[in-house]
């Protein structure tokens, strides 16, 4: 009997928060949906870390970003300054955290990836944290090879679904009123929706804020309380 597989399709994010990966952990195959519109001031390009108990915003500078166009279709500004403007500021948040020394050397990896365009640079950053994680999960860096974009919301995953023979769609919980439990059904796809669980931190829980980059849960947390944490969520 053929084993179940399980899927959850996502934007791409810069650095995101712990929920992106306890859904991440939950499914065999993860697809970057990264021929959808840019969204401005959202999570593609930008993500929060602590500096003396105040969210502090990350944005990747790009070039002539536009709701108009597809996130795969967006450049990175060739304005280099960025990079190291960002590792200082990662760097002034948590040089004493008890992880830092670790977790760094990766992160910097990711920031100073030489890539152009978006999609790209986000995919990378995504498989390294994957691997840095210890999750198995298959990680498809484009839905650009499904080529069924002209169908439209809930009509394209359920496409999806069924091109990567997906037995179990599982989606974040703010996606729960844009999708029909019914319609999946009626293509042979059990939907689920994962509500995610943020715990304070071992250490210094006193100036946790949840929500943030998994930057913020990886400084604080030795590997272990990491993946205890990678494994919460309440699947409904």
């Amino acid at each position: 009997m053929q084993a179940k597989r399980s899927l959850a399709i996502m934007q791409p994010y810069f650095l995101p928060y712990l929920g992106y990966f306890q859904l991440m952990a939950k499914v065999d195959a993860f697809v970057l949906y990264d021929d959808v519109a840019f969204i401005n001031r959202g999570w593609i390009n930008r993500n929060r870390i602590n500096i003396q108990g105040s969210a502090h915003m990350l944005t990747v500078p790009l070039a002539r970003a536009s709701q108009n166009r597809l996130i795969c279709d967006i450049d990175i500004s060739d304005d280099t300054t960025w990079r190291n403007r960002t590792l200082k500021s990662i760097q002034q948040a948590y040089s004493r955290s008890s992880q830092f020394s670790r977790v760094f050397p990766l992160v910097e990896s990711i920031i100073r990836y030489p890539a152009d365009n978006l999609a790209v640079y986000l995919s990378h950053s995504l498989i390294a944290l994957r691997d840095h994680l210890g999750l198995k999960t298959e990680i498809i860096p484009t839905s650009r090879r499904y080529g069924n974009a002209t169908l439209k919301g809930q009509d394209r995953i359920i496409d999806i679904c069924r091109i990567e023979g997906a037995d179990d769609y599982i989606n974040a919980i703010g996606g729960v009123e844009l999708y029909d439990r019914a319609a999946f059904d009626a293509h042979g796809t059990k939907l689920s929706f994962l509500t995610p669980t943020l715990r304070p931190h071992s250490e210094e829980s006193s100036a946790f804020l949840p929500g943030l980059s998994i930057i913020d849960v990886l400084m604080h947390n030795d590997p272990l309380a990491v993946t205890d944490q990678l494994q919460a969520g309440v699947l409904a």
